[in-house]
């Protein structure tokens, strides 16, 4: 079965800066909710960015469903579907035009255009909000906004670069189950987060990427005993070198 995404020594070195990214490799099977963790500077954005075409890594290959997505990157490109971390919104479109205009720049005809736009938009709650300048919004139905408009173009890999930073429970919850539903419809998604619990709840494997490599993957479970540990969260203390903050250290501490 050709891989959802494969990417085989990936390397990514900044002109001006140190070399993101090292080697890496990484195989998503189709139908994958796939796990992405490290701490800031890890190398997560980078590889996203490569993925996707924001940035052109050194060297290395990257294939989306078998297609090459570095040098022939027009069918991969369709095939992905990416929810940026930063609320990147054209502040002068209504939610309407978002959604359209993204449909458009990926070839889709007006009429489906409308149709998933509307469709989209009711998933997501936000139809009364349909007319208004997404300026406007407060910053959870930007989020909503923001996923809405990578599912657009129906893509068959979706990726979440921390899809629920800074939004509140209530709603972090439905994009849990909102993603978890399009998941069990057939949708690859990749998500990087730093909330280990979102992790832990969705993914059925993760990788642990820590200063430009990755350094450990499997499931939860799996990490947890490659680390000698209990939980996912005491094997991403041990990855980053915090283990005097794991609950049993603070217990100890308390005690």
């Amino acid at each position: 079965m050709t891989a959802a995404l494969q990417i085989t020594e990936l390397r990514k070195q900044y002109p001006t800066g140190p070399e993101a990214l090292k080697g890496v490799s990484l195989t998503i099977e189709p139908g994958e909710f796939f796990g992405l963790l490290g701490p800031n500077g890890a190398g997560k954005s980078t590889l996203i960015h490569c993925t996707t075409g924001l940035a052109s890594p050194s060297s290395g290959a990257i294939e989306v469903f078998g297609h090459d997505a570095i040098d022939h990157y027009g069918k991969a490109r369709q095939l992905v579907g990416l929810a940026p971390q930063d609320l990147n919104l054209d502040h002068f479109l209504t939610l309407e035009e978002t959604l359209d205009f993204h449909g458009g720049y990926f070839g889709m005809p007006k009429k489906e255009r409308k149709e998933r736009a509307a469709e989209l938009l009711d998933a997501f709650s936000l139809t009364a909000k349909r007319k208004e300048r997404t300026r406007t919004l407060s910053g959870g139905m930007k989020r909503r906004l923001i996923l809405a408009r990578a599912l657009m173009h129906r893509p068959e890999l979706l990726i979440l670069d921390e899809p629920t930073a800074g939004v509140d429970v209530e709603l972090r919850l439905e994009l849990w189950q909102y993603v978890q539903r399009i998941n069990q419809e057939g949708t690859t998604i990749l998500l990087t987060t730093h909330y280990l619990e979102e992790a832990e709840q969705l993914c059925s494997r993760i990788a642990f990427i820590n200063g430009g490599e990755i350094v450990a993957e499997g499931t939860s479970p799996e990490l947890a005993r490659t680390y000698g540990v209990s939980s996912l969260e005491d094997a991403y203390l041990e990855l980053v070198g915090r283990k005097e903050l794991s609950r049993a250290s603070m217990a100890e501490i308390s005690s």
